[in-house]
C-alpha cells in the first residue's frame, strides 16, 4: 500500500518525507486555507519536498474552467495530479485531460457507481470518503471493498486512494481489503508507530544495556 499525506502544511509534510515511506500528498482548498498562506507559496514548496504524486485541486466548477486549470496545474510538474470533483463536469474534464496524458484523481466519491463513472473516465485515481459515510452511519470501509471488488471484475486501472481516513484502524482494513493508496492526515500517519509494547521492549532493553560493564 502507498501512503500519502492529506496536508497542505509544509512543517508536516517535511517531517513525513524525513521518515522514507512517504510516497505522495494531497490536498484540498480546506487544507490550504488552513495554513493561512498563499496557495501558490504552498505548493511550490511541497513540489520541492515530494518527488511522488501531489495531488492540487482546480477550484472553477465548470469543465472548461476546470480543464484551464487543470492544464495549468500538470504544468507546473511531473509530480502534479489534477483533483476534480465526481461532478459531470469533473467527469467530462477527466476524460479530456486523461486523453491528454494529465493524471487525475477524482474526490468526493460516496458510492460504487460513481466510482465506476471515474473509472470509465480513465482517472488514475478515486477518492472514496471513508470517514464521512462513517459520520452519517454509512459503511465507508463496506464502500472501499465494493470498488476493489468492481476494479478487479473489468481489469480497471484506476487505483482506489481511500480518504477521509480518522484512525489506524481504517488503514489496516484498507490494506486488508487491497486498496492502492491511503491518503493520511499527519497524525494519523504518526499513531502507526504506535505501540505500548515497543515503548517497554526499549524501555528494558536500554535499561539492560546500562548494566553492561563499560557502557554505564
Amino acid at each position: 500500500m502507498k501512503f500519502f499525506v492529506d496536508t497542505a502544511d509544509v512543517a508536516e509534510i517535511r517531517r513525513a518525507v524525513a521518515w522514507g515511506i512517504l510516497d505522495g500528498v494531497t490536498t484540498n482548498p480546506t487544507l490550504v486555507a488552513k495554513t493561512g498562506r498563499r496557495f501558490e507559496d504552498v505548493r511550490s514548496e511541497i513540489l520541492q519536498l515530494v518527488q511522488g504524486p501531489v495531488s492540487l485541486e482546480v477550484t472553477d466548477m465548470t469543465l472548461e474552467g476546470m480543464l484551464t486549470q487543470g492544464r495549468q496545474l500538470a504544468a507546473l510538474g511531473k509530480q502534479v495530479v489534477v483533483k476534480l470533483p465526481l461532478t459531470r463536469e469533473g467527469i467530462a474534464a477527466c476524460k479530456q485531460l486523461t486523453d491528454e496524458g494529465i493524471r487525475t484523481n477524482v474526490t468526493l466519491c460516496f458510492s460504487a457507481n460513481q466510482a465506476l463513472l471515474a473509472a470509465k473516465a480513465g482517472a488514475t485515481y478515486i477518492s472514496p470518503f471513508v470517514g464521512r459515510l462513517d459520520d452519517i452511519s454509512q459503511d465507508g470501509m463496506g464502500l472501499i471493498a465494493d470498488i476493489v471488488q468492481i476494479y478487479k471484475n473489468y481489469g480497471f486501472a484506476t487505483q482506489v486512494l481511500v480518504a477521509s481516513v480518522r484512525h489506524p484502524t481504517h488503514i489496516l482494513q484498507a490494506a486488508k481489503l487491497g486498496a492502492h493508496v491511503c491518503t493520511v492526515p499527519y497524525k494519523v500517519l504518526d499513531q502507526l508507530f504506535n505501540h505500548p509494547l515497543t515503548d517497554l521492549g526499549n524501555e528494558q532493553f536500554l535499561k539492560d544495556w546500562a548494566k553492561v560493564p563499560g557502557q554505564a
